[in-house]
């Protein structure tokens, strides 16, 4: 790991971009992203974690990507376009009245996407030469996954939008002859979709490093598979287990356990690790090394995979009857340090961790996750619980996947009953020393506390937690496909006050 992971106590923020405010109905990397990192950096916070910045797939999940390389074009900046001459105001004309506590998406997308169309055309007919060079040299530097990207998004659009299974044959299995075609009839839509591209890593690349310019490195977000219907299993069917027809034989998920008695049949196509391990992982050191162009550090999301992961036939409707698999192991991570160097890898080992999984993140230095939400169901044993940490440790309120606190100080886990609930929350109000009529008051910050004062290296903290918002400013809810990611922070919400009180505990507990 590099010394930028083993480096010393610092705490920050969860906040995904699209959770910031914006006249245009979803955060993105104009005005209010830069004032976050200026309130970050006042508050003395050194990580900013993020979601997935890929496109978002089904439900609008950033963990259903269609790519894992490109990024979520919705995050531009019409403001900073406007800036930059490839908007005028009279493209963006009057708004929408966009909800402000929510976003809008399907709205929202159309309006922002004849926005972009509008800003290809003006680059297409108004761009200087130096301008034009300079979208040309970014293509040629990511064209190993820019051309399969750009070009699957414009075939996909051509189809309606269906999966790629459900194509053209020739198409659907990358015909050469019929590629090449279909690139030269539809070259425009093709070159517009790699500007759309272009435009998001200047407004990303000039964000971060207006963070690191701060003392603020930005946390980043990798999933361990890729969606069925992406550019990534698209143009590279031979790293996965598929028919010849380009549907999955086998699939990833969990099996069941306390929380399903179905287990979890996640429908992504799994890896073939042997083919994987015959290219020295090269698909794979491609995929983290275009990551961490993007971030500092990276949360590794099912670590547990990689030691052993549960094959599901894609036949079955339930995940109930798959099996155990060999993970690539240390093997994979061999190669990525020596294809790049020490990577800066959290492992988010969460639910059942076996002894494989743990001499796993030990012999490569990963940090694991504690989730205080899932402490107080049990004793002083618990995991969980702040004084049973460790150094190597990533500390958090709770995740995107989490009830808010005050959402779980409400209501709980729907999986037990009152007397577990009650059990739970008399423990916490003891752990955390709440006062007897002041505990949904004071939970928030007397939580955020008792992480900071801990031996965990990182602590984290969504910003839900940090204003003790209740559940209806939570992120995700596993399982569930409507109703996710929309949440908006409300202008002005992180005001002067918030800061002070979060700088002041920052300094005192050594971050």
């Amino acid at each position: 790991m590099s010394e930028s992971a083993k480096s010393s106590r610092a705490s920050g923020l969860l906040l995904h971009i699209t959770s910031l405010p914006s006249a245009y109905g979803i955060g993105d990397l104009g005005p209010e992203a830069y004032r976050f990192a200026d309130f970050m950096a006042a508050s003395k916070q050194k990580l900013w974690q993020v979601l997935p910045l890929v496109p978002t797939g089904y439900g609008y999940s950033p963990y259903a990507a269609p790519s894992t390389y490109a990024g979520n074009a919705m995050l531009i900046s019409p403001d900073r376009l406007l800036e930059d001459g490839w908007l005028t105001t009279d493209d963006v004309g009057v708004l929408p009245s966009f909800p402000v506590d929510l976003v809008a998406f399907a709205d929202v997308s159309a309006y922002k996407e004849d926005l972009l169309i509008r800003a290809w055309k003006r680059f297409s007919s108004h761009a200087s030469p130096a301008e034009r060079k300079a979208f040309d040299t970014y293509c040629e530097t990511h064209a190993d996954w820019l051309e399969d990207w750009a070009l699957f998004e414009t075939i996909k659009q051509d189809h309606d939008e269906k999966e790629w299974m459900t194509w053209r044959a020739d198409l659907r299995d990358r015909e050469p002859s019929a590629l090449i075609a279909y690139q030269a009839e539809n070259a425009d839509q093709i070159a517009m979709r790699k500007f759309w591209q272009f435009l998001f890593e200047q407004q990303w690349m000039d964000l971060k490093s207006y963070c690191n310019e701060r003392g603020i490195r930005i946390f980043g977000d990798l999933p361990i598979y890729v969606a069925q219907d992406s550019a990534d299993v698209w143009a590279n069917r031979h790293l996965f287990t598929l028919k010849e027809d380009g549907y999955p034989t086998t699939i990833a998920g969990v099996p069941p356990d306390y929380f399903s008695e179905t287990g979890q049949r996640w429908g992504n196509p799994l890896y073939k690790w042997d083919s994987m391990r015959a290219t020295g992982y090269a698909w794979w050191t491609s995929r983290m090394a275009r990551i961490l162009e993007l971030v500092d550090l990276v949360r590794l999301d099912h670590f547990r995979g990689f030691e052993a992961y549960w094959e599901v036939p894609a036949s079955e409707e339930t995940a109930i009857h798959g099996q155990w698999r060999e993970g690539p192991g240390a093997d994979l991570f061999d190669k990525l340090e020596k294809n790049l160097g020490d990577v800066p890898l959290i492992a988010e080992n969460l639910g059942v961790i076996t002894e494989g999984v743990t001499k796993l993140m030990g012999r490569f230095g990963f940090p694991g996750m504690a989730i205080l939400q899932f402490a107080f169901d049990s004793d002083e044993s618990n995991e969980f619980l702040p004084h049973n940490y460790r150094e190597a440790l990533v500390a958090y309120t709770g995740t995107h996947d989490n009830d808010t606190l005050m959402g779980w100080w409400s209501d709980t886990a729907s999986t037990q009953n009152a007397e577990q609930i009650a059990r739970a929350k008399a423990y916490c109000t003891e752990y955390l020393g709440l006062e007897s009529g002041h505990e949904a008051e004071q939970l928030s910050w007397k939580a955020i506390e008792s992480l900071m004062h801990s031996v965990a290296r990182y602590v984290v903290t969504p910003v839900q937690d940090l204003l003790g918002l209740g559940a209806d400013a939570r992120m995700n809810t596993p399982g569930t496909t409507n109703g996710n990611w929309g949440w908006r922070l409300a202008p002005g919400a992180l005001d002067a006050g918030v800061g002070a009180r979060l700088a002041t505990l920052t300094e005192a507990s050594d971050r």
